[in-house]
């Protein structure tokens, strides 16, 4: 498919008096986490809440900050994650992906919200019951 980059806005929502920025990032679905160089969470002063091991792509381990909260955004849709604070460009891995229901479309190589959720984005939460009121207020909204 080749390599798909996109914009997207990352900000601290912790510090509101600190504009958010956008990147262009590599978009990865292979890749699980959010990925930012140092400059980038020095600029949004995020904090580094412990070190994570992780292993990149060539299989070789790395103990690096985990830092947050970050608040990842595209377009319309948004999410709350946190990164790992790695390499030298920002990395949107699976998890904030999802969080976003965004898709990749292979044959434009473009970021894009799910085509199957247009509006907003859906997410599945298997195992949970909603409470009486909540099935009420789904049943009157079709959900």
């Amino acid at each position: 498919m080749g390599l798909v980059r996109s914009k997207i806005t990352l900000g601290n929502p912790k510090r509101t008096d600190l504009a958010s920025i956008e990147v262009e990032a590599l978009v990865d679905t292979s890749a699980v986490h959010l990925c930012v160089p140092s400059h980038v969470a020095i600029q949004l002063d995020l904090e580094e809440r412990e070190k994570r091991e992780v292993t990149v792509a060539d299989g070789s381990k790395h103990v690096v900050p985990y830092v947050g909260p970050v608040l990842a955004s595209f377009g319309k849709r948004s999410c709350y994650t946190g990164a790992m604070v790695l390499g030298n460009e920002v990395l949107l891995g699976s998890i904030p992906m999802e969080d976003m229901d965004l898709v990749v479309r292979p044959l434009t190589r473009e970021l894009a919200p799910n085509p199957q959720s247009p509006n907003m984005p859906t997410s599945v939460a298997m195992g949970q019951r909603l409470s009486d009121r909540s099935q009420g207020a789904a049943r009157r909204l079709k959900f």
